[in-house]
């Protein structure tokens, strides 16, 4: 398996509970204990929580360096134009510390009881193709107004603008071959999960990447590698993903930067403390033990 070589970075994702405000002490504490990004998942028909963009926006203001992005934004019920638009915007207003992590779309009875399509597996990965095009066209620096015309998204003349500040990566949660086949084709990111697809299933998966991307003519380096994990931090190790100390923790993340490029880890937990532990001690012990391996060879 290559070695991406990508700049490790470490995240937390985290549960915008609609009760209290912890989710966003949490993320302050996630930039003040030294993590690089904070991600909120979008299930925008649960009433249990905060609209994903609005708690974004007050997250942005909340703190001064940390990423931020979406995991992953709900595609079905937000629409590629608005979406364009939100993640372009907050990113100017953040000073360029937005991506943009989207999904097809899942719970689709929920997502039919609020007003949005119900569409099978095969319709929602042509969408998804359909919406990064939209917001790649309104993005764009092209003179003009954008012209898309797809199967389930088009814009005809619409007006391009505003431009993000920096270059938002398209991060797509993808697990099924047309979803990884599409993220080689046309993402800027590989975002699945550790919850949906353990560490043995990502060599095949990350093949399929790879393959898409030669394919299309892309250098498959070019697309990070993301993952969603989660874990316990215990006395001793029991010989699974993520159950020990943080020694244990950051040997079996090394060995997954190193055997399959994997860039960015992302901490699913609304534990201060575990946040912590993975910002101050997980984190320098995998970057130490990826650069002293990339340095031996």
């Amino acid at each position: 398996m290559p070695d991406y070589g990508q700049t490790l970075r470490f995240g937390s994702f985290l549960t915008p509970t609609a009760a209290d405000a912890t989710v966003v002490d949490l993320a302050v504490r996630s930039e003040r204990a030294g993590l690089d990004l904070v991600t909120i998942q979008d299930h925008p028909y649960q009433p249990r929580f905060l609209d994903a963009w609005t708690l974004l926006t007050w997250i942005a203001a909340k703190t001064d360096t940390v990423t931020i992005s979406p995991n992953v934004a709900n595609l079905p019920l937000r629409g590629p134009a608005i979406l364009a638009r939100s993640a372009a915007s907050l990113d100017r207003l953040s000073g360029g510390r937005i991506e943009l992590g989207l999904g097809a779309g899942s719970f689709w009875d929920a997502i039919a009881a609020n007003g949005g399509p119900r569409r099978s597996a095969g319709e929602s990965v042509d969408a998804l193709v359909d919406a990064i095009t939209v917001i790649r066209a309104l993005w764009s620096d092209e003179r003009g107004a954008a012209r898309v015309s797809g199967e389930h998204y088009s814009v005809d003349g619409a007006k391009r603008g505003p431009a993000p500040l920096h270059d938002i990566g398209i991060w797509l949660g993808a697990y099924g071959k047309r979803m990884l086949a599409v993220t080689g084709r046309y993402a800027d990111g590989w975002l699945p999960s550790s919850f949906n697809a353990g560490p043995d299933a990502l060599g095949a998966m990350t093949e399929r990447v790879d393959a898409a991307a030669h394919e299309a003519g892309r250098d498959p380096a070019a697309i990070r590698r993301l993952y969603n994990i989660s874990g316990t931090f215990t006395d001793s190790a029991d010989g699974s993903f993520l159950n020990g100390p943080p020694r244990v923790w950051a040997e079996q993340l090394a060995d997954m930067a190193l055997l399959h490029g994997t860039g960015t880890f992302i901490l699913g937990s609304d534990s201060a403390d575990d946040l912590e532990r993975f910002a101050g001690e997980v984190a320098p012990q995998v970057r130490d033990l990826v650069d002293a391996e990339r340095n031996a060879t």
